[in-house]
């Protein structure tokens, strides 16, 4: 019988038992039956096959095949069953007890024994004395992992195989199978530990150093012990005894003459601030005490407390240390009532304050029984797994003994586990109120729930020493944190040098105990001398252990509460590193602690492998260089590797000899600061004993968190007063990279100044230390400091950069450890200085500076292009959010950009409304500028390297954190950048998207998030060719060649509000007309204009929704602008006429290049060339000639030619426009209107509806000019930005730089200025003409744009490819042109270069309908693409999308409006909308429509799932109105191919409208409303209308706009504008859905419309979906008129 659970989205549970008779099944306390429901997205899938049977788990984000049991045969006898599932790696980890010599499994052909036993772990392959079925498989370099556990006690061997593979083979019980997926190993022990129960939070006292021995003589052997211990001075907190504390090695008692004395001596440890362990074994002797009966064995056997022969009423006797014994059975609650009085009697006597408990696998030195066993199939079944002897009951009872939940058969290894439960609920009476612990030798899956554990009999050799970390591994994978091995080694005497080393690497031990055994000489430490090197070195780092303490105790409350690890092998951080995958000779305490130590003897050296990460040495603070890598650590006798890694905050005390003493010294904080100069930390404090105190929030939890130069001490819960009055004391920075100039801390309005000579700085190691702190613990605190901050910036850009060339300018030479690093770079002081002779300028509105460069360091360029010895510096306030400083020389006047910006006229506020501080500092000169809110200081270009001369301008900013967006226009792989030294070019180019190749259109501007969850803008207006680099300090780097620095900064402080300021002073996108918002159609390569129309009527036929086609260059005669192609397209004027009466629309591409090679007259050119409109040369008025399109008059062009060839041979001298001029707009406009009216042959006009402007970079397909260019100096500057083709210049695939324009003022501008400005220039007259033409709105789309040019078009992301990754990167596009303020974006659908495929084309028709501009464009000599070119499927599923996106334009146009309005986005990430959710941050494959609609695409080839992100908030899926029930969670949404995801946000209402075959028709459709409710059960939304294209509607207040509200079961209609021209009254409320409704139906509906109450009837209600469906269009609601509609 097979029962398969789907428990959550990443567990799996499938169980395979007997149909028809009932068998064992483990009776786990903690894993409770399965109720349901079962997991909506699940992130794996399950396939079942039949022949032969198997059971497959697959990731869904991957498709990796998990295991799969198909692969061997299944078989199911009542005595043995087998099953193999194949894995996919060889990277495996777990299953146990046994000694593993590494920690990665070997899979070829190893067979482990699981079956609880007594046995020496020696090295053998047998099994030891826990069972752990539970392993962990690396899936790979991705870093996802995934877990496989079995439940069944059963003794079984796994067999791990080289296919690989597993096969299990189990004696009985059933197969019960949980798998676990895990995006990281840490996620599947997370996973893991959810299912078992996760770690027993251990009492503080149990984390110090331990002393124990068995072989203690006399009570006096272990007071002598203790006080040559204590005299050494060592950190000691825990003194055991084992059994020959005990009479006769009876537990429960205690030996009256040799140990007569220890309840006092427990009595005076604890005066000590020691504690004391006692052990106990579950055997219990039959015989008397010396001094009469055994009441422990008399009580428990009147109670019938033990374990019975197979008759079931016989106690089963065996021997064990006592003699003849019996043994509890723990499963019985009456031993379990006995076991906890026996405790509690023996406490009375003795205060003991944990227990050890040992021998309980079971144990017995008789095998099976002191009778033997009956062969029979349980002690003898017909298989048997390779277990130790190859006998079932070999030292251990008899497998047919009966206990109360079944044979010993099925529980022998679940007995260490129920003495585990019963010992836990025996100290629960001992100690109602307080933690205690127990130590258990055997152990199960959940044990560490209850207990720790210490990995056995060891002996005193430099195997064991070693294989001591798999095995802590191994337990912490288990769920068993509290971890070790007897420190020194249990059998055998150990050597100084052993002894040495094992207490350097055991301090480092959870459980840290030295223990040996009888007959050994003693090994603790103070036995080897007082002044040893042993006790010396032991000291050492016992005090360091003690220090970290509360760091190690944080990493058990994290493992307590989250299941994390706390022994940690260095794979779970850094899983994506294959090197890692072997590592098991270096453990890590929890993400930040690496430890490495000596395990061979005679070494002072380890082999030891550095992560990838920044680490420093624990004890000197200095950063170590070497980085993912192999070194040779060196490791003297007296030294341990220990490193902390960068990004981390560890809280430290004090140390002391007890953690009685420690816990009241001062804390302190260790600080390990990444590359970026951050960390992060926490602290969880308590009394260190209370039961339960997480839960009973009794706690202070801290958390720390420190970015440029900002610590903050944050309390996140203060639920405990500590009675010490702890102060953090001190602060310890690491990498830190100059000298703290002044410190100030900071709690609530209080600040207070660290005196200097509390601040101690090592400038060699990089280590600040904060000395005198008096940080009270539980408050909350920030420490700040100023320390500059020293950032590499390249001195050599350029390629080929040697050392000579390098220090020739100035600059420093030094190898770096990555290849992106530079090499050489400035000096901290090479830059300007301030003027101070002349002082700071300070106004009401600004301040102003100059500054002179620093002449101690030689001229850049300076045989190449003039310095500029004196800038001035201009600070402008120009609102409380919005600021500008401009950097120029004052002296001689540069080019700067002539964009109109909406500067405010005056400053709003003051200096205390203003959201930023300014502040000039120097050496170098810097500007600084502060969010006062936050401290945060977001722009900071104090960095060495600021350059000024004619051609070359460089400055650098620090950047408050990593998380930047923008920069344009290029191909991006993510939306949020990559600092890792990166590039990017901008200057508008002819160029296809690609990686780091700039493309259309220039945009400096970007985006930063900061680390305190508030968001800033940037823009610098400039114009000139540029680059910028991005590094991880985290900074950037400007580089331009011209113009001057003029930037302008924008406050936020969130997302959205900083485009909205951003766009305030730009210009707000425009707001196309609805009929814009429909599907459109194109293709370049239209044979004719019959070819159009087929299509057109094709689409009609299908029914497909479609509202605008659009003509590519094939309509002109020879890719003239303003001509029709007589022989193929002279229907087109008909064609587009008869489109126009039936709803449909147009759009006409043009080119700005005009032929000049005409042989017949050409009134583009004629006209123009009369006018003076074409670009010349700088020195002489000839037309600067290139070509593009047109071709020469008169010739056959021979398509099997060569580019070059063609362009040499076909195409015509072509001028481009300057349409800065007055007169070119003028030329231009009649040029538009001469093609739409055709005056001299009407019949011929093209009437069109919009213009799609293109290749207006300017692009030409020869360099420069058909005659080249001339100035050297412009087309190859000295510096040439990181562009695509840079080694050819500026002047490649454009013109030359050295092309003269002119201003409309008769400036006259170098194309050099003013080249990225060209597509800009003719947008606005494209769409003045336009709408002067048609009287219409009307629409532009511009492929080359500029900062403002949203206010005036559209812009689709170019030529991409018809490639699966083009569609990711196409959201990408999108959003960062929401960043740059143009709304009305979008990518060709299907991709434009190459053949489609028919599932690509799909795919990206269902995305591409949720892009704004919505075009599906092809290019020529490829297959078509449109939507009826391919089958009936095919065309199925896009109508119903198009449909959908149809249905949703009412509120796509509001997003519009609001976007035109306000500034906000259409397209917007999720950061936008949940900023303050940092999962959100790095999300590029889903967005937004607005605030409220989330569209997650499928974006891969052969994915039927999406691996989904649900931020914080109701969602409801649009399709069906269900709600789903995760959010804050990643989720795995099965996405078919005829679907895309779709959820609506609660809290808000959607607009939306019955759809139609065009806007034309859905128009006049009834409108619904989707009220999605949220957890308060309210929702809100808008709708805007007008007339869909009549020109400036929202200036001329020509619209409808009304706010829709639902509370309280009523929905609301506020009219917040209505003008009669807007065509609302023709619009009426036919639906209204309500999401959330809840599961009780309402009982009537009513519409008060006009002072009139309607009841409507046609409603229905869903209680599953909590649906409820409301349609009114039997009445006539004007959406004009305010109305309630009450349910």
């Amino acid at each position: 019988l097979l029962t398969a659970e789907m428990q959550t989205a990443n567990r799996f549970r499938f169980k395979i038992t007997d149909a028809y008779n009932n068998r064992f099944e483990v009776p786990h306390e903690n894993i409770k039956p399965f109720n349901g429901p079962t997991a909506a997205n699940p992130n794996y899938d399950v396939e079942l096959k039949k022949n032969p049977f198997g059971i497959t788990v697959v990731r869904k984000s991957t498709r990796t095949v998990l295991f799969d049991t198909s692969v061997g045969p299944l078989e199911f006898a009542d005595q043995f069953i087998q099953i193999t599932a194949k894995l996919p790696s060889h990277n495996i980890y777990g299953l146990g007890e046994h000694v593993h010599k590494h920690f990665r499994h070997d899979t070829n052909w190893k067979t482990w024994p699981i079956f609880s036993r007594d046995a020496f772990p020696n090295g053998g392959m047998h099994n030891l004395y826990g069972h752990h079925t539970f392993f962990m498989c690396l899936e790979g370099e991705t870093g996802l992992a995934f877990g496989v556990f079995l439940l069944n006690s059963n003794a079984m061997e796994v067999e791990l195989q080289p296919s690989p593979s597993v096969t299990y083979r189990i004696i009985g019980g059933v197969l019960d199978f949980y798998i676990f997926l895990g995006s990281s190993p840490e996620d599947v022990v997370r996973e893991y530990l959810t299912l078992i129960g996760k770690p027993m939070m251990p009492p503080y006292w149990s984390l110090g150093f331990q002393l124990s021995r068995w072989g203690y003589n006399s009570l006096d052997e272990v007071k002598a012990t203790v006080e040559r211990n204590r005299k050494i001075n060592i950190p000691y907190d825990i003194q055991i005894t084992d059994i020959d504390y005990m009479e006769n090695k009876k537990d429960f008692t205690y030996d009256l003459e040799k140990f007569r004395d220890l309840p006092q001596f427990a009595h005076d440890l604890h005066n000590h601030g020691q504690r004391y362990i006692i052990i106990l074994d579950p055997a219990i002797s039959t015989q008397s005490l010396i001094g009469g009966p055994y009441q422990s064995y008399v009580i428990g056997t009147q109670m019938g407390a033990w374990i019975n022969e197979s008759d079931g009423k016989t106690p089963l006797l065996g021997e064990v240390w006592p003699g003849e014994t019996v043994f509890p059975d723990y499963t019985n609650p009456q031993c379990v009532k006995w076991w906890i009085n026996e405790c509690e009697k023996f406490h009375q006597e003795i205060k003991y304050d944990g227990l050890w408990i040992d021998m309980n696998e079971v144990s017995s030195f008789k095998p099976g029984s002191i009778k033997g066993c009956t062969e029979n199939e349980w002690n003898n079944p017909p298989f048997i797994p390779r277990i130790l002897d190859k006998l079932m009951y070999s030292k251990t009872l008899c497998m047919d003994a009966k206990q109360t939940l079944g044979k010993h058969y099925d529980l022998h290894s679940l007995y260490g586990h129920t003495m585990i439960v019963a010992s836990e609920q025996a100290l629960k009476r001992v100690f109602p109120e307080k933690r205690s612990l127990i130590l258990s030798r055997s152990t199960f899956a959940g044990s560490g729930k209850y207990a720790g554990h210490w990995l056995g009999d060891n002996a005193a050799n430099w195997n064991d020493i070693k294989w001591a970390i798999p095995g802590m591994l191994e337990f912490s994978l288990f769920g068993i944190p509290y971890i070790g091995a007897d420190i020194c080694g249990f059998f055998d005497n150990t050597t100084e040098e052993l002894c040495r080393r094992w207490m350097q690497v055991g301090a480092f031990y959870p459980f840290c105990r030295n223990h040996n055994a009888e007959t050994y000489e003693p090994q603790d430490p103070a036995f080897f001398g007082e002044n040893s090197l042993l006790v010396n070195s032991s000291r050492h780092y016992l005090n360091i252990r003690y220090t970290l303490l509360p760091y190690l105790y944080t990493l058990f409350h994290k493992a307590h509460v989250y299941g994390d690890t706390v022994v940690r092998p260095l794979l779970h951080e850094f899983s994506s590193d294959k090197t890692t995958w072997t590592v098991d000779r270096q453990f890590l305490w929890g993400p930040g602690l690496l430890i490495t130590p000596v395990l061979d003897p005679g070494a002072e050296s380890a082999h030891a492998y550095i992560p990838d990460a920044v680490w420093y040495d624990y004890e000197i603070g200095a950063a170590i260089t070497s980085r993912k890598q192999f070194v040779n650590m060196p490791l003297p006798a007296n030294k341990l590797g220990l490193h902390v890694r960068g990004g981390f905050i560890f809280p430290t005390q004090q140390p002391a000899n007890t953690t009685f003493y420690s816990r009241k010294k001062p804390l302190s904080l260790l600080i390990a600061l990444d590359e970026q100069g951050m960390a992060r930390g926490e602290l969880f404090w308590d009394d260190g004993e209370t039961k339960d105190s997480f839960e009973k929030e009794m706690y202070i939890l801290y958390h720390f968190s420190i970015m440029e130069n900002i610590l903050h001490i944050n309390v996140i819960k203060n639920g405990y007063t500590d009675p010490d009055n702890l102060q953090f004391e001190e602060i310890r920075i690491l990498g830190v990279l100059s000298a703290p100039k002044s410190v100030n801390v900071t709690q609530g309005a209080q600040v207070t100044t660290i005196p200097p000579e509390n601040i101690n700085y090592n400038a060699k190691t990089k280590v600040a230390q904060l000395t005198g702190l008096q940080l009270l613990l539980g408050l909350s605190y920030t420490v700040q400091w100023d320390s500059q901050k020293f950032v590499k910036v390249d001195c050599h850009p350029e390629e080929n950069a040697h050392e000579s060339a390098c220090r020739q300018r100035g600059c420093t030479w030094a190898k770096a450890d990555s290849p992106a690093e530079p090499w050489c770079f400035y000096e901290s002081a090479y830059g300007y200085i301030m003027n101070t002779a002349k002082g700071i300028k300070q106004t009401r509105n600004g301040m102003s500076v100059e500054i002179k460069r620093n002449t101690a360091y030689p001229k850049r360029f300076q045989k190449q292009t003039p310095t500029v010895e004196t800038l001035q510096v201009d600070v402008r306030y120009l609102s409380d959010h919005m600021l500008n400083f401009k950097i120029f020389d004052p002296l001689e006047k540069r080019f700067e950009v002539p964009i109109e910006l909406n500067i405010p006229n005056a400053t709003q506020g003051n200096i205390d409304s203003r959201l930023y501080d300014v502040e000039f500092v120097n050496n170098p000169f810097g500007i600084q500028v502060k969010r006062k809110s936050t401290g945060t200081i977001i722009w900071n270009s104090q960095v060495p390297g600021f350059t000024f001369t004619d051609q070359f301008i460089q400055i650098s900013n620090l950047l408050p954190s990593e998380h930047i967006y923008g920069f344009g226009e290029t191909e991006h792989r993510s939306f949020r950048h990559d600092l890792g030294w990166h590039t990017w070019g901008m200057f508008a180019k002819d160029q296809p998207p690609g990686y780091k190749m700039n493309a259309y259109g220039s945009h400096p501007f970007y985006m930063c998030l900061e680390e305190e969850i508030e968001a800033h803008g940037v823009l610098l207006l400039n114009s000139n060719a540029m680059d910028v680099t991005l590094q991880p300090s985290p900074a950037l780097t400007y580089r331009t060649v011209g113009g001057i620095l003029d930037f302008y900064m924008f406050l936020g402080p969130t997302p959205e509000d900083v485009v909205k300021q951003y766009t305030s002073l730009i210009g707000r996108p425009i707001l196309p007309p609805y009929w814009a918002l429909g599907f459109q159609l194109c293709r370049y390569g239209y044979k004719n204009h019959k070819e159009i129309a087929d299509l057109y009527r094709d689409m009609r036929n299908a029914s497909i929704p479609y509202d605008v086609q659009h003509v590519d260059i094939d309509y002109m005669e020879r890719q003239l602008d303003f001509t029709l192609d007589a022989d193929d397209f002279q229907g087109l004027p008909d064609l587009f006429d008869k489109m126009r009466r039936e709803g449909m629309r147009t759009i006409i591409i043009l080119d700005p290049a005009i032929s000049g090679n005409e042989s017949q007259s050409y009134k583009a050119f004629t006209s123009g060339l009369q006018k003076n409109v074409f670009i010349t040369w700088e020195n002489r008025p000839d037309i600067m000639w290139g070509k593009v399109w047109p071709d020469l008059p008169n010739v056959t062009v021979d398509t099997t030619k060569d580019w070059d060839y063609q362009v040499k041979h076909y195409r015509s001298y072509a001028a481009f426009p300057d349409f800065f001029r007055n007169t070119t707009v003028d030329w231009w406009h009649e040029a538009i209107k001469d093609f739409y009216t055709n005056p001299s042959d009407p019949s011929k006009s093209v009437k069109f509806d919009g213009i799609w402007i293109d290749m207006n970079e300017p692009a030409s397909f020869v360099h420069g000019s058909t005659e080249g260019c001339y100035d050297t100096k412009l087309n190859t500057p000295p510096y040439m930005p990181a562009l695509e083709s840079k080694h050819m210049g500026l002047q490649h695939k454009t013109l030359c730089m050295e092309g003269q324009q002119f201003l409309a003022d008769g400036t006259a501008v170098r194309h050099y200025d003013v080249h990225n400005l060209y597509g800009w220039s003719q947008t606005k007259p494209t769409l003045k003409s336009l709408q002067n033409i048609t009287g219409q709105r009307g629409v532009v789309v511009t492929r080359s744009t500029f900062p403002s040019s949203g206010q005036w078009a559209g812009h689709w992301l170019g030529d991409n490819t018809a490639a699966w990754n083009q569609m990711h990167k196409s959201i990408i596009g999108m959003m960062e042109f929401s960043l740059f303020g143009i709304s009305y974006t979008g990518a060709d659908i299907c991709g434009f270069l190459q053949n489609t495929t028919y599932e690509l084309c799909l795919r990206w028709m269902q995305l591409g309908a949720f892009y704004p501009y919505s075009r599906n464009h092809n290019g020529i000599g490829f297959h078509r693409q449109d939507p009826v070119a391919w089958n009936e499927t095919f065309q199925n599923i896009t109508r119903h999308i198009l449909q959908t996106r149809y249905k949703l334009l009412p509120y796509l146009y509001t997003l519009m409006y609001e976007a035109h309005a306000g500034g906000s986005t259409v397209v917007r990430p999720l950061l936008h909308e949940f900023f303050e959710d940092n999962a959100t941050w790095g999300i590029d494959r889903q967005f937004l429509w607005g605030a409220a609609l989330m569209i997650t695409p499928a974006l891969d080839e052969g994915v039927n799932s999406v691996h989904a992100y649900i931020p914080d908030s109701r969602w409801y899926d649009w399709f069906t109105g269900e709600r789903l029930r995760k959010r804050l969670n990643w989720i795995e949404m099965f996405t078919p191919l005829d679907h895309i995801n779709l959820h609506v946000r609660g809290g808000y209402i959607i607009p939306w409208q019955d759809h139609g075959i065009s806007t034309n028709h859905s128009r006049k459709n009834f409108l619904g409303l989707v009220v999605a409710l949220n957890d308060n059960d309210a929702a809100k939304g808008n709708l805007y209308w007008d007339d869909g294209q009549s020109i400036d509607t929202v200036e001329r207040k020509e619209y409808f706009l009304a706010e829709f509200t639902v509370k309280q079961n009523t929905l609301q209609t506020s009219i917040l504008h209505s003008n009669a021209k807007s065509t609302a009254n023709e619009l009426k409320l036919g639906y209204l859905d309500v999401w959330g409704a809840g599961l009780i139906p309402p009982t009537n509906v009513m519409v008060i419309y006009n002072n009139l109450t309607y009841n409507i009837t046609n409603f229905s209600h869903s209680p599953q979906l909590q649906k409820l469906t409301i349609e009114m269009k039997a009445h006539t609601f004007q959406i004009d008129v305010p109305l309630r509609i009450i349910w």
